[in-house]
């Protein structure tokens, strides 16, 4: 950052209590997207936030000063401090008060910060609550917006049907990550790791996923999973010989006769081959993604994908000829140059493809990102997210034939919005959904994957992760496979 350029727009946090630091942190880069913090005066703040909690644990105190407009507000918030589940709400609800005066800014999801805002309705309605108890109780403890709230509810509702039959308590699914990708993105901050320096060494990888497998399918005692899912990364990265090799290991290892959805990530055009395909095919996945993520060529040569406008249609094309009926494609809003007529275009082109589901990304900018770790080489790229640019692709969706199935926010998500899956009826990703609505345990294998265990009854989530860089998961595959022994290996 070049000094006095941005460094009188800033936001400050002074707190005495670090317990909701990180939900302040969070409603405030909602407001302020993009804005960088400091958590002491200096000279040039614009926004400053001061909480105190009181001596007496009754209240806490709340400050907010800003330069433009000038103005200081001070409210005291009476909170219950031994329940943290309302104190924090209480807190969220008198800065998102108080923001909103400030700024004359109202947030499409209120002052909901979380990235499962569908969780909310879903755990009212199973409890029994009526919708319309769900939409006021959204609207009056988040703010969430009618328009918001409608979606969350015929989200929930459709989430419901999918997971009816599902057993939470004996079944799960098994996610297997493959970390290569053919080049990484300019918003992308994955676990990913260029395939062109492991060629010729990813049998090492594979060594070490393979051991991780053959302990998961030991531990589930020859149980199949319900859903499994390959992601990266992009799993097509790897040699059709790599692929097979992958597949056949995974059908031998598992029982599949009651696997209902085996989804393989194709993800980038340029690593898709027809051989590949084949082998996907051969061995019985069901539903693949081929991402363009946006069909105006300018921007795919901008933010570092190495395919064409021209590689998506033909790919797409070739998966269909080959027997595939179920495609997803990801789509990004908000990308670098991109306005709406853009946005029109890319929808325009996708409804031609006549995809079987796709999910729509506001662009969220991680720390970890090029965009982010280069922002001078990047300072003047325009980046727009609107939400004329959302209710478009929605829009597009429905008129496809695709229903919104499931929803989940980011942080620095552009505009503060939101990624919605959308999906022809009896296309949905089961994954998907348990992935977000975390109510079956989700085995992780690979470099960087992460495990979910559901502990049934108790409404408690325990988690083990691998290690992200590929070298060290191959060197110390057996540590990763203690750490899943650790959070399976005792009943607690």
């Amino acid at each position: 950052m070049e000094p006095g350029v941005r460094d009188k727009r800033m936001i400050g946090i002074i707190l005495n209590d670090n317990g909701y630091e990180q939900d302040i942190r969070e409603l405030l880069m909602a407001f302020f997207p993009g804005e960088p913090f400091v958590h002491q005066r200096q000279e040039g703040l614009e926004v400053c936030v001061e909480g105190t909690v009181q001596e007496d644990r009754l209240g806490f105190s709340l400050e907010v000063c800003s330069r433009e407009p000038a103005c200081c507000i001070r409210r005291r918030i009476p909170v219950d401090y031994d329940c943290r589940p309302e104190a924090k709400n209480r807190i969220k609800q008198e800065l998102y008060r108080i923001l909103s005066e400030i700024t004359g800014r109202q947030l499409p999801w209120g002052s909901l910060t979380g990235i499962r805002p569908v969780k909310i309705a879903m755990t009212r309605l199973e409890e029994g609550c009526p919708e319309e108890a769900v939409r006021l109780y959204m609207k009056d403890t988040y703010f969430a917006s009618h328009g918001k709230i409608d979606l969350s509810i015929e989200i929930a509702r459709r989430e419901r049907q999918l997971l009816a039959d599902l057993d939470y308590e004996k079944g799960y699914s098994l996610y297997v990550g493959i970390p290569f990708c053919p080049t990484t993105c300019l918003y992308c901050s994955f676990t990913s790791f260029p395939i062109g320096k492991w060629k010729g060494k990813t049998g090492l990888y594979l060594d070490a996923l393979e051991k991780e497998l053959d302990y998961v399918a030991g531990k589930r005692g020859g149980q199949g999973p319900d859903t499994v899912y390959i992601g990266g990364g992009t799993p097509t990265s790897l040699e059709p010989e790599d692929l097979r090799r992958l597949l056949g290991k995974l059908r031998s290892a598992f029982d599949f006769s009651g696997v209902r959805e085996f989804t393989v990530e194709a993800g980038r055009p340029d690593s898709i081959t027809a051989d590949k395909l084949r082998v996907l095919r051969d061995f019985g996945v069901t539903r693949i993604s081929i991402n363009p993520q946006t069909m105006k060529q300018e921007t795919l040569e901008l933010i570092g994908r190495r395919h064409s406008v021209e590689d998506v249609r033909r790919q797409f094309h070739l998966a269909r000829e080959l027997g595939f009926d179920n495609i997803n494609m990801d789509l990004i809003i908000g990308l670098p140059e991109e306005g709406l007529s853009d946005v029109q275009a890319t929808m325009e082109a996708i409804a031609a493809l006549g995809p079987d589901s796709i999910t729509v990304h506001s662009l969220a900018i991680k720390r970890a990102a090029r965009l982010n770790t280069m922002k001078e080489v990047y300072k003047d790229l325009k980046i727009t997210g609107t939400q004329e640019m959302i209710d478009l692709t929605a829009d597009y969706a429905r008129r496809m034939g695709l229903e919104p199935y499931y929803l989940y926010r980011q942080k620095n998500m552009a505009g503060n919005f939101e990624n919605v899956g959308y999906a022809a009826p009896g296309k949905a990703c089961i994954y998907n959904v348990l992935i977000m609505e975390e109510k079956q345990t989700i085995i992780g294998c690979g470099a960087g994957t992460t495990t979910k265990r559901v502990i049934p009854g108790e409404n408690r989530i325990e988690r083990c992760e691998n290690v992200k860089e590929v070298a060290q998961y191959i060197e110390r595959i057996d540590e990763m496979i203690g750490r899943k022994e650790t959070l399976f290996g005792c009943n607690r």
